[in-house]
């Protein structure tokens, strides 16, 4: 028989992981990250590959009897669009007449699957030196929230935040089908939550050891939803483009896991701030943010 560290070391994608954790560390000691902020935005899930799709898993109040379904499709690139993830699925608050147990259900949500193994143990993403966790998203204007997993004694523990959204379809009126739009949420304002309840004693996220990232809609109501998601990542900068305390804009992506286009983008953003709603752009992953406190 192998021996578990064998078996992880043979596992797809061992070697693969622990060089790419190996060249993250280097990234952050050559970069001194650890002593200065960093402005340039940390990459957490970036739907314009296709692969990041195929590890993202779903769940639903079917694991309990209920009745709500839940899918993800990716969604390819056009002439104006990045690729991105379709959240949706249809809520249903139907008990299941063989679970007397059950008094709730109506929920669905998603989250990737756990990263794996590498050479120096288990592979986490690591925010301590980020302010804000940015998503790139076009929502329906429903009751989402980001759920954040960490490493913790307790295994049902996450940390939660309500998904506040400008931009949302309907937002200017019954006929308004939503724009994209980029939500920055402070990474302390997160609450954490046990099986959708908030736990005393609070404590502090643990930004070195975030295992999954995900969104979950637990509103209740029935009915169809949607939510596209274009990317989820770690950044310093806020909606304005600049470090909070900071006057001035910052020359780096303030809004994109993606770092091409940085300066065009930069120039659109500006103009913005003088003629906001009034200029005709093409709609990309890197828009203006909404602050969510």
């Amino acid at each position: 028989m192998f021996s578990a560290t064998a078996r992880r070391a043979a596992a797809p994608g061992f070697w693969q992981k622990t060089s790419q954790r190996f060249q993250e560390q280097a990234r952050v000691a050559i970069n001194l990250e650890g002593i200065s902020m960093p402005v340039k935005p940390y990459p957490i899930l970036d739907f314009a590959d296709p692969q990041t799709a195929t590890w993202m898993k779903t769940m639903t109040d079917k694991q309990i009897g209920g009745f709500s379904t839940a899918d993800i499709t990716q969604v390819a690139a056009t002439d104006s669009m990045p690729p991105y993830i379709r959240f949706h699925g249809n809520i249903s608050t139907q008990l299941p007449a063989n679970r007397p147990d059950v008094s709730r259900t109506g929920y669905a949500a998603w989250r990737n699957q756990d990263r794996g193994m590498t050479l120096f143990g288990d592979l986490y993403w690591d925010v301590d030196s980020y302010t804000y966790l940015a998503l790139r998203v076009k929502s329906d204007g429903r009751k989402y929230f980001v759920n954040i997993k960490t490493e913790s004694l307790v295994p049902a523990d996450i940390h939660q935040h309500r998904l506040y959204t400008k931009r949302h379809k309907g937002a200017d009126g019954p006929q308004d089908p939503g724009q994209w739009e980029t939500v920055l949420i402070k990474i302390h304002d997160f609450v954490r939550t046990s099986h959708g309840m908030i736990t005393e004693p609070q404590s502090e996220i643990l930004r070195q050891k975030v295992k999954s990232v995900g969104l979950g809609l637990i509103d209740r109501v029935p009915g169809p939803f949607e939510i596209a998601v274009g990317a989820i990542w770690a950044t310093n900068l806020n909606e304005r483009g600049q470090v909070d305390g900071e006057i001035g804009w910052e020359e780096s992506d303030q809004g994109s896991a993606r770092l091409h286009n940085v300066t065009e983008e930069r120039l659109r953003q500006r103009e913005e701030e003088k003629m906001i709603n009034k200029m005709s752009r093409k709609e990309t992953f890197w828009g203006r943010a909404t602050t969510s406190s």
